[in-house]
């Protein structure tokens, strides 16, 4: 017994020698370069021993870290590429449809279409082995002079539109512009007194429009919902959306029973 004490005796205290050592490893690891040197005799030719600071003596803190400048961004991008901006910039404005003034309109009634998204387009099966596919780009709209959602595929490499896609009822997910404007409106809105309250409850300030608030939407779709009374039965061909709202900073306030038709720009209440 005395003998078997002994010998688990001795493997402890090897591991405890061997966790030392361990913590030891990862002092000299976790170093900053050139933080073990007490003087400039180093040179770096070899590490300096690791262990504990000397009795009273304060290290100070680790260098600052540094952050790399991102790589420059070329004018187009290759193969599979993220679309470059200056990519975006270019396909939407070749997308952007050249009408008369006032034949389309975006979600504040400015002339031209509400920009949606702009993203890479999928490649034709026949171009997939190519080594030099060409760049196309898929830019959405939403014109609110005809209710209608508008695709169109930009090709970057023949500054060429190639196609142009013109649905009626079909309600993609809103734009954060779009997200704003309906809180504007449901402020104004004789029905927006609850948000104004709970805003004013919660800050202690007047909300006289939507700056004060971060917003998120999500399209209504009127009866393919469910029911849909009164104002809200042209949703779904109108662009109708409701709100996630929260102040800034602060707390949720609850809005989602309320609909705003941003073609119509009205307020509706669910229930």
């Amino acid at each position: 017994m005395h003998h078997l004490m002994h010998r688990h005796l001795g493997k402890v205290l090897a591991g405890a020698a061997l966790a030392l050592t361990g913590t030891a490893v990862m002092a000299a690891i976790t170093l900053p370069a050139g933080a073990g040197a007490a003087d400039g005799t180093n040179g770096g030719s070899r590490p300096a021993a690791a262990g504990p600071p000397a009795p009273g003596h304060d290290p100070g803190p680790p260098p600052p870290g540094v952050v790399e400048a991102a790589r420059p961004q070329g004018e187009r991008g290759r193969g599979r590429d993220p679309l470059t901006d200056d990519e975006l910039r270019r396909a939407e404005d070749l997308a952007l449809p050249r009408t008369r003034r006032g034949a389309a309109a975006d979600v504040t009634g400015r002339p031209g279409p509400e920009r949606l998204t702009t993203d890479l387009a999928e490649l034709a099966p026949s171009e997939t082995g190519l080594a030099g596919p060409p760049r196309r780009a898929l830019v959405s709209f939403y014109d609110y002079k005809s209710d209608s959602y508008v695709t169109r595929t930009v090709n970057l490499t023949t500054s060429k539109v190639e196609s142009t896609d013109t649905q009626h009822g079909v309600q993609p997910p809103p734009s954060h512009a779009e997200a704003v404007e309906a809180a504007r409106l449901l402020i104004a809105a004789p029905l927006g007194s609850g948000l104004r309250q709970d805003y004013r409850d919660a800050t202690g300030r007047d909300l006289t429009g939507p700056d004060p608030l971060a917003v998120t939407g999500f399209v209504y779709r009127g009866r393919a919902e469910g029911e849909a009374p009164g104002a809200l039965g042209d949703c779904g061909q109108h662009r109708c959306i409701r709100l996630f709202t929260k102040v800034k900073n602060g707390r949720w306030i609850d809005t989602r029973r309320f609909v705003i038709d941003l073609s119509a720009r009205t307020v509706a209440r669910l229930g």
